[in-house]
């Protein structure tokens, strides 16, 4: 039985969850679980701890290599609505996914006093692009609107914990799910990732609720089912409706953002319209150079020096650098007061920045080296200094 549990929360839901991230993943790793989802109440503040636990597994210990395996990590967070919007799960599916997901965070916290998180359904209407959801409620209309904009990524979640309720829940939920077309998903939302593990989050809920374990009756869960499950417990539990079993894997198929995705990414530079870069780069150097040296033909040594530096700079993608640079210093001179700048450092041995002014030295002159400045055998950015 192929199984996931895509609603696990950890100690990062702050006094709800009680288990670390890492020990979710390794946890759902031993079960033999296809993947898992972490998805913690209004924030994805442990989805790097449990990324970096999954990548330690998956490394071979002799070599140091990371090791093929099928297991997948998919990262999210737990909505909560202050206008009685059940939870919803939010996964992203893509890079830009991710990136709405978290601004919609931030628009919540900056909403809310520290440690708070302030949305609104249409909160995330707004930015309902590129993320898969489940939703923990039964409210009809939410299901239909989210299945009108977001079909075929949207799923109805359905937990069996033991409550005395739960066939009864199970089959309102089916039937929900067949008015509105939402799937049923099966989940066990656990809050810690072993069943020992009860007594700690019986102590975090009785930190939330500022009371004691004597004190605290009815708030503490009335069992220690909200822990992760072997597959084949969970298709014994769901053995009514084995599609919600099958529907972890359409959720985690359609999910193929990973945090390898997140690559660090120089801000664009505005550039005229038609050019890019690297091209306007080229163009503004090249006209400087001219007015340098007012020749019809610019010297042998400075052209040789001109390919030297735009062949490394295309190849390491580092024409938006020398653009941010370059307007930073224009801008200090055009003041009135001008602002008086210059650059300094290992930059001066670059003819590029020289031609456009951010620094004095000439190399050509001085037969500077580019490479003491930029090289692709370190592979590292531009530092180019400017005092002003």
């Amino acid at each position: 039985m192929r199984f996931a549990e895509l609603a696990a929360a950890t100690n990062y839901s702050f006094l709800h969850g009680a288990s670390h991230p890492s020990e979710m993943v390794a946890t759902a790793l031993a079960l033999g679980h296809e993947g898992i989802g972490i998805a913690d109440r209004n924030t994805v503040a442990g989805v790097v701890r449990a990324h970096v636990a999954l990548r330690e597994a998956m490394t071979d210990p002799a070599g140091g290599k990371e090791v093929s395996g099928d297991f997948k990590l998919i990262v999210g967070a737990r909505l909560g609505f202050a206008d009685g919007t059940p939870d919803i799960i939010v996964y992203p599916t893509t890079r830009t996914g991710w990136g709405r997901l978290t601004r919609l965070l931030t628009t919540g916290n900056l909403r809310a006093t520290k440690g708070n998180c302030t949305l609104y359904f249409d909160d995330l209407i707004a930015v309902l692009v590129d993320m898969a959801l489940i939703v923990m409620g039964d409210d009809k209309t939410v299901l239909d609107r989210l299945n009108l904009l977001n079909s075929g990524q949207t799923w109805l979640g359905a937990a069996m914990h033991r409550n005395g309720r739960d066939k009864r829940r199970l089959a309102a939920l089916k039937a929900l799910s067949a008015e509105t077309g939402v799937p049923l998903i099966a989940l066990n939302a656990p809050l810690y990732a072993i069943a020992d593990d009860r007594p700690l989050q019986d102590v975090m809920t009785c930190i939330r609720e500022k009371t004691t374990i004597q004190d605290a009756g009815r708030a503490l869960a009335a069992n220690a089912e909200r822990h992760l499950k072997p597959a084949s417990e969970m298709a014994r539990l769901f053995v009514d409706v084995p599609e919600a079993i099958a529907a972890t894997q359409d959720l985690l198929a359609c999910v193929n953002f990973t945090l390898n995705d997140l690559r660090y990414e120089y801000p664009h530079e505005p550039v005229p319209p038609g050019w890019t870069p690297m091209g306007w780069l080229i163009r503004m150097t090249m006209r400087a150079a001219r007015d340098r040296y007012k020749r019809a033909r610019l010297p042998e040594k400075l052209r040789a020096l001109l390919r030297e530096e735009f062949t490394l700079i295309r190849q390491q993608n580092y024409a938006y650098y020398f653009l941010t640079v370059h307007d930073l210093v224009c801008f200090a001179r055009e003041q009135n007061p001008p602002i008086l700048c210059q650059g300094r450092g290992s930059a001066a041995n670059s003819v590029v920045c020289f031609l456009l002014g951010i620094t004095s030295v000439d190399p050509v002159e001085h037969n500077l080296l580019f490479s003491r400045f930029v090289s692709a055998d370190r592979n590292e950015p531009p530092d180019i200094d400017v005092d002003f």
